[in-house]
């Protein structure tokens, strides 16, 4: 089969692989369908790492996907040949402890699709994955709207974790694909006014098309004073959506005394840094947010119901073939590209 892999730093081609192999009774090959390529994906390509987790070339990532059922192995019963399927791209093993306390996304044994060390990515043309990965989808719903569930969970996620009532005073600061992720989520719950900011005007503005109550790009404003003066009494929550270490300080000048920082962006540096005083007199907590905790069926939900409405989210779509194109895209932030998709034939 077909793969489109790194080789090097902002390098990558397509490379004829091995087809995967079932090596358990419950693994089931998938032809791909969509990809969607994430924030993490241009680490890797650019960075060549994610903290600790460095790419040995050639790696497949990739890990937002959907597709079609092509082969089960003999214990599958939750699907089956031709069935359309969104998928969890975390690979967990149930037994150990975080497992049996419900925390299957902190699994002692986690494998994670596109990770390195961990497991290849879905950009190639089938994947073998475990059935309690698979999440049947509607005819009536698009392999790229079940693509987008991935980062959707993780935002629904985010929001019903730290959004403490209804009409709560938030803040989202990056307006990308996880920023909206988190948008979309938090206004199906009752957000009350939801304050955005980001460094590229186009997403300032899609950000106030998918309903903020306001958004604000910091390179040409003062963010926190002009969200202060509308909201004097500050948030209730902001939610670090772009790795930024000046999106954490203005979190912590937004938050009210008791409020809430949660850390949902992936830096690209190893430490993150805090004003201890200020921290410490508003008795803030800070959230670090682990991908999704049984979230993806509620969110297939929110989407085929309509409820959440995500389509606008993708800007740009890529043939398999022009996948490069597609990460050298989103990785120079062109284009006011939001969320590029990757069309497989």
């Amino acid at each position: 089969m077909k793969a489109m892999v790194l080789t090097g730093l902002n390098r990558m081609e397509m490379r004829e692989v091995l087809d995967p192999i079932m090596t358990s009774g419950h693994d089931v090959i998938i032809r791909m369908g969509a990809v969607g390529v994430c924030g993490s994906d241009i680490h890797y390509y650019t960075e060549g790492k994610i903290g600790k987790k460095v790419v040995q070339y050639p790696f497949c990532v990739g890990h937002e996907g959907a597709g079609t059922v092509y082969e089960t192995g003999k214990e599958v019963t939750r699907v089956k040949p031709g069935d359309r399927v969104a998928f969890d791209p975390a690979i967990s093993c149930g037994k150990c402890d975080q497992c049996l306390v419900g925390r299957p996304h902190t699994c002692r044994n986690l494998a994670f699709l596109g990770c390195p060390g961990q497991a290849e990515g879905c950009l190639s043309e089938f994947i073998v994955i475990p059935e309690s990965c698979l999440y049947p989808i509607p005819e009536t719903m698009s392999f790229e709207m079940a693509a987008l569930s991935e980062p959707l969970s993780i935002g629904l996620y985010a929001a019903e974790m730290s959004i403490p009532l209804k009409n709560a005073k938030v803040g989202i600061l990056g307006s990308g694909p996880i920023g909206i992720s988190v948008l979309l989520p938090a206004l199906t719950m009752g957000a009350g006014d939801v304050y955005m900011t980001d460094k590229i005007d186009e997403r300032v503005n899609l950000a106030m098309q998918f309903g903020a109550s306001w958004s604000g790009n910091p390179l040409k404003t003062d963010v926190v004073s002009k969200i202060l003066k509308r909201e004097p009494a500050m948030l209730d929550v902001v939610f670090e959506c772009c790795g930024q270490q000046e999106a954490m300080d203005q979190a912590v000048e937004l938050l009210k005394p008791g409020g809430k920082i949660m850390i949902v962006g992936i830096p690209s540096f190893d430490t993150w840094r805090f004003p201890v005083d200020l921290l410490r007199h508003k008795e803030l907590s800070i959230q670090n947010v682990r991908r999704q905790v049984h979230r993806v069926v509620k969110t297939l939900t929110l989407i085929s119901e309509g409820v959440i409405l995500p389509e606008a989210m993708i800007t740009h779509e890529f043939s398999f073939q022009d996948t490069k194109k597609a990460f050298d895209l989103v990785s120079s932030y062109a284009d006011g590209v939001l969320k590029a998709m990757i069309h497989f034939d």
